[in-house]
């Protein structure tokens, strides 16, 4: 069993196609099946069930991807200890972070932290809260930044910037007018919200009970998986939303929404690490950028 062999299983395992997997690989799709059937002739053991042009993973397949994962994060642990010892001339930084951070408040930094260290290559994958958190936890990512409290006794959990919300609701809209919506009317209106897992409708969620209005007490017209379809739909007339104003912030300044004053918490963006994991002096770096103002 080989470190490609796994990369190539994990791979297989998380795009469910071989020709996808091949894709995201770079290697020939020939040359990834001959890896998965290798491994499963030498152990003597399906890692894959065949459905039509899909495939799924078995129950030992299910089982060995978590070994296989946490083999290919020790073993980029390892590479990036070595690898920081050629200073920042060359390696690696992968980064995971929720979404209001990942796509408005992080890329600017990533930007010029590459200026500075274009030998680094740095990754970002995008998810809710919760599975940013499952990431760093499980290695696959080097650093997290997520909006939202959570609790895990293995990461350390760091305060990187403040995040402010607002209540939004299209200029159109009922509500528009209003220059402080009662309870009330919170409860009759429609709303757009996130996922469950996302940090933004857990403040939602939150704002709204401290009003004394429970999810089983407002009409939820629309579940939506990312920011920008909560902002189109919100735009469109679909309901109101709770969301960061960075994210809205050049729609209300051309009057698209307008925004309501109710009581609102402030929000704090969190850097996440597994307190196992080496600091490189890429992250320290990167750590660096994050805390000085930008120039």
């Amino acid at each position: 069993m080989t470190l490609e062999q796994l990369r190539i299983f994990v791979a297989v395992a998380e795009q469910e196609h071989m020709t996808r997997a091949a894709g995201v690989l770079n290697l020939t799709q020939s040359a990834t099946s001959a890896a998965i059937a290798a491994l499963e002739d030498r152990y003597a053991v399906k890692l894959f069930d065949r459905i039509g042009r899909s495939i799924r993973l078995t129950d030992a397949g299910r089982q060995f991807v978590i070994e296989a994962r946490a083999v290919l994060a020790r073993a980029a642990a390892a590479e990036a200890v070595l690898t920081d010892l050629t200073g920042l001339a060359r390696g690696t930084l992968s980064l995971a972070a929720s979404q209001t951070v990942g796509n408005y408040w992080l890329p600017p930094l990533i930007h010029r932290f590459h200026q500075r260290y274009p030998g680094i290559n740095v990754t970002l994958k995008i998810g809710n809260t919760e599975q940013v958190t499952s990431w760093v936890h499980n290695g696959l990512a080097d650093l997290g930044f997520i909006e939202g409290d959570i609790e895990d006794s293995g990461l350390s959990i760091t305060n990187v910037a403040n995040d402010e919300l607002v209540l939004v609701v299209a200029a159109t809209h009922p509500w528009a007018a209003l220059k402080k919506p009662t309870a009330a009317d919170l409860k009759d209106g429609k709303w757009v919200v996130r996922e469950h897992g996302s940090g933004t409708r857990h403040v939602l969620e939150t704002v709204l009970g401290g009003l004394g209005i429970g999810r089983s007490d407002i009409a939820i017209a629309l579940e939506l998986p990312s920011n920008e379809s909560v902002r189109a739909a919100v735009v469109a007339g679909a309901g109101a939303t709770i969301i960061s104003r960075i994210v809205v912030a050049n729609l209300l300044t051309s009057g698209a929404l307008a925004e309501l004053k109710i009581p609102m918490p402030s929000r704090r963006f969190f850097q996440l690490r597994h307190k196992e994991h080496h600091v490189t002096q890429a992250e320290r770096e990167l750590e660096k950028l994050i805390a000085a103002p930008a120039q």
